[in-house]
């Protein structure tokens, strides 16, 4: 069993338990085991389903112990939820601009020339000058917006599978003793 109280102390000095403090625990660990072994108890009913995992055995201890700061989830799944929010309202605003503009047509570029005359190379040749045409307009940001549109449909589809898995049950991390 000295293999699950080394790799409890790996963890304290992980979560930065102080040495000292690792050493006392380490110690009553070490005799809690030795004692409930001399008295004929298995390791697993001392310890419970902890026995199997040390290191949210560990955390959970010195959590309890008031020496590690228990983790606050609640916080970081409010930070999470407001990140997601974020994300998939920029997707949503991606999608709407992206849409609207590949609707609208624009920008437009337009083409005009500078003057009707002919070029003075054509001016002694035996063809006929035929003007260019006096607009021509298309589309330069399609490219672009068939990209972003494409971008935010991928985006939003990546949102909603975030969101369906949201709510779903999380491992503890360290559950308590």
């Amino acid at each position: 069993m000295s293999d699950f109280v080394e790799q409890c102390r790996t963890e304290w000095k992980r979560l930065g338990v102080p040495d000292s403090i690792a050493e006392e625990m380490q110690s009553d660990l070490a005799s809690d085991i030795r004692e409930a072994e001399a008295d004929g108890v298995a390791v697993e009913e001392l310890l419970g389903s902890s026995a199997s995992d040390p290191r949210a055995f560990a955390a959970s201890w010195a959590t309890e112990r008031g020496i590690v700061p228990m983790r606050s989830g609640r916080a970081n799944r409010r930070r999470g939820r407001i990140a997601l929010i974020a994300f998939t309202g920029v997707a949503a605003t991606a999608l709407i601009v992206a849409a609207l503009l590949l609707a609208t047509g624009e920008p437009k570029v337009g083409l005009a020339p500078s003057r009707a005359t002919p070029p003075p190379h054509f001016l002694g040749a035996t063809a006929s000058f035929v003007p260019p045409p006096s607009r021509v307009q298309a589309s330069a940001a399609a490219p672009i917006e068939w990209m972003l549109l494409c971008l935010a449909i991928v985006a939003l589809g990546f949102s909603a599978w975030l969101w369906s898995r949201w709510d779903r049950p999380r491992v503890p991390t360290a559950p308590a003793q």
